[in-house]
């Protein structure tokens, strides 16, 4: 974290809980901007993938074992 936003951090820390609170949702929202050429990426890869499924190039996994397999991993 650079000095400056350490600088920040700290007055941040200094103010009321429900102005931190507001302060962390602006920051968090900041964050989450749309990015339609991802979004666009991700459509195209979805339908690829569904159309190879159609095709029978790509198999399909039963939730219950996806689930029980990341189970095991955790």
């Amino acid at each position: 974290m650079s000095q400056s936003a350490k600088a920040i951090l700290h007055q941040a820390l200094e103010l009321p809980s429900n102005d931190r609170a507001a302060l962390v949702e602006g920051l968090i929202a900041s964050l989450d901007q749309p990015n339609p050429a991802l979004d666009t990426m991700w459509l195209k890869e979805a339908e690829d993938r569904l159309a190879a499924y159609h095709r029978g190039e790509l198999e399909a996994i039963d939730a219950a074992r996806v689930f029980a397999d990341l189970g095991k991993k955790v």
